[in-house]
Parts: C-alpha cells; structure tokens; sequence
C-alpha cells in the first residue's frame, strides 16, 4: 500500500498529513445493519439543534456499539469507497475497526484489512503497508493531523464524528425515517467545528482542534439521525480538501448499532510500534 500526503484542505497552511492512497473514496450506499430497538419511537424535539447537539452525550449513556463505517471519496473521474467494521466504547473513546480498501484499478486482489484502534489523541493502524512490516503498528497522533482524523484513518472516529454535531447550526427536521428495523428522527444542518472543538469531550478536543485549524472550511453539512433516546444512530458528513492542486470531496458515514456489546481494545505493547520511515 503506498501512502501519499495531502496539504490541509482548500490550501490552508503548509503543513502535510500521510494518508492511505485508497483514500481516494466514493458516493456508496451503506449496507444495511441490524440493530437494538429503541423502546419507543422518536418525536420531533422542540429543539432539532439541541436535539443534534446532545447526541454525543446519549452515546456516552448508553456506552458502546458496534459500527460500520464508510468513507467515499471522488476527485475528478476517481472514485473509490473504503469500509470498516468494529466496536466503540463512546466512555473510554476508544474503538477497534477493520478498514477495507477497495480492489485497485487495474484490478488487483483487495488489500489486506488494516485494523485501526482508535484512542484519544492516537490512532494505531496495523497493515499499514508502505514498507511497514506487517507485525507491526503505526501510530498517529491525531492532534498533529490537519484534519483530526476525520478523514487520515480511512474511517472517521466514531466519537469525532458525534462531537463534531456538537457544533451544529441550522438545524432542520427532516422527519422520520426507517434504519434497519428502527424508527429515527432525520436532521440535516451545517457543524461549526471551532465551535464543536471547544466544547467537545476533552478527549477528542485536541483532534478536532487541529481540525478546525487545518479545513479552510468552517462548516462541514451533516444528516443525523437519531433513536427514541437521543442516540445517534447514523451520520454522514461531507468533507473537502486540495490534494495536489485536486479538490477531493468525501462523505464520511458512521452507523452505530448493537448497544452495550462488549468491546475491548488492547494497546500495541511499545516494541511492536514501527519507528522505521514510511514511504510517502
């Protein structure tokens, strides 16, 4: 797997972050996932913005879930979709997912899955390729990325992405929808990530500072969609950034099911962590 480096997005600063070349992603359909019901359907809140703003701390109650991710990425006539599948604890803000990168162009196997585990402040991915050795990890630190690891991972933390809507604006309710099985509540609006940055959990304050600071773009459009409990059920945000003189949209979709499975991640013991240099 080769790795290529992008500039903050739509050219803000001079600073580069190593991504995936797959992260070249695509407008997909997300699969279809099945999931716990709520014990009562949603109604329309009194307030959509504060209904959206207070998703991350309904995920926070109700303590982990399984999740699906996909992030499609298109820049000019490429199109390409990257998918994960894994656990969240949204206590401890950590997660483990399985990243699957698409078949290549010319029509080449599938790359090996990259597992990702996704901490506060860290992202280790294993896989790696791009002369990484395949036992060992590679270690991110997200506070340094330009885009906080909305996009780097190929996977947008599932706590970023529901921190992030603690900076929406503009909120609409779009009404109820049916996801695999259960009724959810359909907002659409626009998320302030300064503003999302400096309220989030203090865990993920520090990626999505460094977020605010590197998308030249205020404002990321979002579609939640929440549960009878507040929960945040399904969301895709929609990201640009410049990659070498290209404008690269992504649309980043998490689904979050399964409430109150056990998830257990476990840390690369330090000598297992590559230190060696990635090819760019």
């Amino acid at each position: 797997m080769v790795v290529q480096r992008y500039g903050r997005p739509h050219g803000r600063g001079s600073g580069a972050v190593a991504v995936t070349a797959a992260l070249f992603g695509s407008l997909v359909g997300v699969p279809a996932v099945a999931g716990c019901a709520a014990p009562e359907d949603p109604k329309p809140a009194v307030d959509p913005l504060l209904a959206v703003r207070n998703a991350a701390d309904a995920l926070t109650r109700a303590g982990t879930s399984k999740a699906s991710t996909s992030m499609e990425m298109a820049a000019g006539g490429t199109r390409v979709t990257i998918r994960g599948e894994g656990g969240y604890d949204f206590r401890r803000r950590t997660g483990r997912l399985q990243v699957l990168l698409p078949k290549d162009a010319a029509g080449a196997d599938e790359h090996r899955p990259i597992t990702e585990l996704l901490t506060p402040g860290a992202l280790y991915m294993k896989n790696r390729g791009a002369g990484v050795p395949a036992d060992k990890w590679v270690r991110v630190d997200t506070t340094t990325l330009d885009d906080g690891n909305l996009v780097t991972g190929g996977a947008t933390d599932p706590a970023a992405a529901a921190e992030l809507l603690r900076g929406a604006r503009q909120v609409t309710y779009l009404g109820q929808v049916d996801l695999a099985g259960v009724k959810v509540a359909h907002y659409r609006g626009v998320a302030d990530i300064a503003h999302a940055a400096r309220v989030a959990s203090p865990q993920v304050r520090g990626a999505l500072a460094a977020a605010a600071k590197g998308f030249a773009r205020d404002t990321v459009p979002f579609d939640a969609y929440l549960d009878g409990e507040g929960r945040l059920r399904k969301v895709r945000h929609q990201f640009s950034f410049s990659n070498q003189g290209r404008t690269v949209a992504v649309a980043s979709t998490t689904l979050l099911y399964g409430f109150g499975v056990r998830v257990q991640v476990v840390l690369p013991d330090r000598r297992d962590i590559y230190a060696g240099k990635i090819k760019a």
